[in-house]
């Protein structure tokens, strides 16, 4: 089992910058695929960003490409999504995923809300 926990969301002024922090426990974090997704109100959940185990290969969604960067400490058991040049349209809540081919474990999600 591991348990996922985000941290370092909040409310910040567009173009601004925060940087989330999903730290895993439980078992070894090296092993597996880790992305981010968010769901703001009335929308669907989505894909934000994804990492793979070495951190060798990410994925961005277009509308974070050249804005948000996911990276990873596995030393630390720890998956990064700097956000910077925020948006109105970035505000949601922002949910780590992690998962193997046998598991996919989520956290509780942690709100970011961007003011004009």
């Amino acid at each position: 089992q591991v348990e996922l926990v985000e941290s370092g969301g909040g409310l910040v002024q567009a173009g601004g910058s925060l940087r989330l922090s999903c730290a895993a426990s439980g078992r070894p974090f090296s092993s597996y695929f880790v992305a981010w997704f968010r769901q703001a109100p009335g929308k669907e959940r989505e894909i934000v960003a994804n990492i793979n185990w070495s951190g060798s290969s990410t994925y961005y969604a277009d509308s974070v490409k050249g804005r948000f960067t996911i990276s990873r400490d596995n030393a630390k058991n720890t998956v990064y999504l700097q956000m910077d040049s925020l948006k109105l349209e970035d505000t949601a809540v922002y949910y780590c995923n992690a998962r193997t081919t046998a598991v996919n474990y989520w956290g509780q999600g942690i709100q970011v809300t961007v003011s004009s």
